[in-house]
């Protein structure tokens, strides 16, 4: 009986673990963001078409990178390649929130900053609360972030 209670146990620790596993966290957003910051630096487009692409270095498990310049225009995203070139400062989150000129507001006075709305989970297709991370590079924002589950 105490080798199924130990069995139980263990399965149990090992489901908790896989279920960490399986989604990205602030952290894991914090360090995307550092990557794609730094390999715009080494060739803006270059990166930008491989976000976009959905190459696999810019996709980790609900974890993608997104980039705006200043005015709220899509430039680079990892889920998405519809978004590209698409102007969308007046976009809404489920609640009315104005949430890419919110974090275009915010790039200009913070730099870097996490910021809180609401997005479809491209896992589950539900709206869940989000956390994105974001960076000001030069006239863009770079940004990646995490759903709260």
């Amino acid at each position: 009986m105490r080798h199924i209670a130990l069995l139980a146990t263990g399965l149990l620790l090992y489901a908790q673990t896989s279920i960490a596993n399986e989604f990205a966290t602030t952290k894991d957003a914090e360090a995307m963001v550092a990557k794609a910051v730094s390999a715009i630096k080494t060739n803006k487009q270059a990166t930008y078409d491989e976000i976009t692409a959905k190459d696999p270095k810019w996709i980790d498990r609900d974890l993608y990178p997104v980039v705006y310049n200043l005015q709220g225009k899509v430039l680079a995203h990892g889920q998405n390649a519809k978004q590209v070139g698409k102007d969308l400062i007046d976009m809404k989150d489920p609640d009315g929130k104005l949430f890419v000129k919110e974090r275009v507001d915010l790039a200009q006075s913070k730099g870097k900053f996490w910021q809180d709305y609401k997005f479809t989970d491209p896992v589950t297709k539900k709206v869940l609360p989000k956390q994105m991370y974001c960076e000001k590079l030069e006239d863009t924002v770079v940004c990646a972030g995490v759903y709260k589950r």
